[in-house]
């Protein structure tokens, strides 16, 4: 494609053979009028993902597709259809339809306005449980009460970013432990929000289960704030302060004739102790490994190969 495109739609797939047909017809169709190139990043999928993928690139010399080795993971995928993406605009999306291409229109004119950065967030997910809503509420207040850098509530991994912001993202943003909705967001720059609603899933099921979520939450907290390591010092210096309120009673309770047993007392402060010791050295040991991570500097992605319609 000698054109440059006017945008590039980045596209990650895992396992999305049921859904990929409709979600390109319908995408294609929005952005027909527009210089464009579609990237899909095939995330190791195990499904006939691949196969379908490579049929639309052999029809579409504006459509490639990236196979990854193996699954790296959905912010991998993103970062390695970022850094191959030409377009002057560049909008990451999923393939489940529950980022609908229809709004890409309205996000192309906050970029022709002069915005850097256009954040999507979900006002509502139609087949969100009340548990996933809560869980969501409740992440972003504790990321916003720890992290230095307040967070957009309720953005969304469907966003449009420009050219500088994508080469800060390739030269600068290569963090093994990433929450790449939060660089964006960190990364400065003029930004734009805007609000749309999550449809329920076209066809299959969510590939982000509890643990994954929590795994997420996890990295971003890590990622933005380093709060949790000054755990341990609060915590020493509330007990001192229980320990001091606790032998001043013991004082006075000697003194008026009616001792505290000291059996139970030391060892509820005891199992106390440890509990606590063993939570701070666990999220120490979280740093730690994440640190580790950065320092072996595997690569974040590999590509097996890249098919197009040249």
């Amino acid at each position: 494609m000698n054109q440059t495109p006017e945008i590039s739609i980045v596209v990650s797939v895992y396992n999305e053979q049921n859904v990929i047909q409709t979600f390109y017809e319908k995408l294609s169709e929005t952005i027909k009028n527009i210089p464009y190139e579609i990237l899909f990043i095939n995330d190791g999928s195990t499904d006939e993902s691949a196969a379908l993928l490579n049929q639309i690139a052999s029809k579409d010399v504006k459509t490639k597709v990236i196979h990854l080795s193996r699954n790296f993971g959905h912010e991998a995928a993103m970062l390695a259809g970022i850094d191959h993406a030409k377009g002057k605009a560049i909008i990451c999306m999923d393939a489940d339809l529950q980022h609908p291409p229809s709004v890409i229109p309205s996000m192309l004119q906050k970029f022709y306005e002069g915005y850097n950065i256009v954040l999507m967030k979900r006002k509502q997910r139609a087949d969100a449980s009340f548990f996933s809503t809560l869980a969501s509420k409740l992440f972003y207040k504790l990321i916003n009460y720890l992290s230095p850098v307040k967070f957009e509530q309720n953005a969304s991994d469907f966003f449009l970013i420009d050219h500088k912001v994508q080469q800060c993202l390739i030269h600068n943003f290569r963090e093994r432990t990433r929450f790449l909705r939060g660089f964006i967001q960190l990364i400065g720059f003029q930004k734009a929000s805007i609000e749309f609603e999550a449809p329920a899933r076209f066809a299959g099921q969510s590939k982000y289960n509890t643990r994954k979520l929590l795994k997420l939450s996890i990295n971003a907290i890590a990622a933005f704030s380093d709060k949790p390591l000054n755990l341990g010092i609060i915590i020493g210096l509330i007990m001192g302060l229980g320990s001091v309120v606790v032998g001043i009673y013991s004082i006075v309770m000697y003194f008026v004739d009616k001792p505290v047993s000291g059996y139970t007392t030391i060892v509820v402060l005891m199992s106390l102790m440890f509990s606590i010791n063993l939570v701070i050295m666990g999220i120490i040991g979280k740093y730690i490994a994440y640190i580790f991570q950065e320092i072996k500097q595997r690569p974040i992605y590999i590509i097996d190969r890249i098919v197009e319609n040249k």
